[in-house]
């Protein structure tokens, strides 16, 4: 897999298992299905972070995010 396309499904769904986290927090639930998924994207960012030489900053996300949805769209 592309470094680039790992970190950017990783950082979704990162961003898509808080709500999920939170659901199942507040509803006195194991959060398995959000934990799962947190932990899915972690690994796909710290994929990317060492395939990639130099690694990612902050101020290469757009770049990277718009490269992608270039490349794949």
């Amino acid at each position: 897999m592309d470094p680039d396309l790992s970190l950017i499904v990783g950082l979704g769904l990162g961003v898509l298992s808080v709500p999920a986290l939170l659901s199942s927090i507040s509803d006195a639930r194991a959060p398995r299905g959000g934990g799962v998924a947190l932990m899915l994207a972690v690994a796909l960012i710290v994929y990317a972070m060492l395939e990639k030489p130099g690694g990612y900053t902050l101020d290469d996300l757009p770049n990277v995010l718009s490269t992608v949805t270039n490349r794949y769209l």
